[in-house]
This record gives structure tokens, C-alpha cells and sequence, in this order.
């Protein structure tokens, strides 16, 4: 993806903080719940499963499988207008958690459902790395 306009930065939180951290040493970490062992993704501070706050970081390979996926032509802001059309994604990270990421890179216009996915890192500016997906030859 290319773009005239900088793309927005993540703003993190008490929950995202770790999680963005991570990004910028190029790890993906998803929560894992130590009480009933879920792991789940987006960062917050209560397993969305049973609602323990007994949470931990977990390494993840980034590697994944597309389980949805749309081509955006129309972008929602003026921001990711230069990127149409774009794909976005839910993938189904090898650890279990569904995340939601754009998938870039050559064939991304391509991506269907079941497709193998690796993780990649797009740079927004100032060491902020967004995690995104790229397809992987069958």
C-alpha cells in the first residue's frame, strides 16, 4: 500500500499498550486467559470468556488462515483513500484468536476465503508498526 496521506497511527491504551510494544519489535502477542486458558484478541483487561482479569501476553507465530475477507473501493476517510481498492480481513491466527488486519502485498486484490496467511509489519511513521498479513503460496 502506498499512500499520499499518512495513514492513522494506533493510539494506545492501559489494555493496547503491550500489544503495541510488541508491533514495534515486529512480535504479534495476543491475551491468554490463565483461568480458563482462551486466548483472545483484541487487548483488554477481562477474558471475554469468563471475565477473569488474570491475563498474560502470548508469543504468536503470525501465521493464520483467512476466514473473511472484502475488497474496499471505496475507502470509509479520506486517510485510505490513496490505498483503494484494499483488502480487509478476519484471520484466524494458528493460536486461535480471530483478528481483524488488512492483507497487502502482491496477489492481496486476490484473497479468498481459506487462504494461508504470514504476518507483516506496514510502517506508519516513528517506529509504529502495524501488523498486517500477507498471502502465502499454496
Amino acid at each position: 500500500m502506498s499512500s499520499i496521506l499518512p495513514l492513522p497511527r494506533p493510539e494506545p491504551n492501559a489494555d493496547s499498550r503491550a500489544y503495541w510494544e510488541a508491533a514495534r519489535d515486529r512480535r504479534l502477542v495476543v491475551r491468554g486467559c490463565r483461568a480458563c486458558g482462551q486466548r483472545h484478541f483484541m487487548p483488554r483487561g477481562q477474558c471475554p470468556a469468563c471475565w477473569s482479569s488474570d491475563l498474560e501476553w502470548v508469543d504468536c507465530s503470525g501465521l493464520g488462515t483467512v476466514y473473511s475477507a472484502s475488497v474496499v473501493h471505496r475507502a470509509p476517510t479520506p486517510d485510505f483513500a490513496a490505498n483503494a481498492p484494499y483488502v480487509i480481513a478476519l484471520i484466524d491466527l494458528d493460536e486461535g484468536p480471530r483478528m481483524f488486519a488488512n492483507v497487502v502485498g502482491a496477489g492481496a486484490l486476490e484473497t479468498t476465503i481459506g487462504d494461508r496467511v504470514e504476518l507483516t509489519f506496514e510502517s506508519r511513521g516513528d517506529g509504529v508498526l502495524m501488523p498486517q498479513f500477507t498471502r502465502r503460496p499454496a
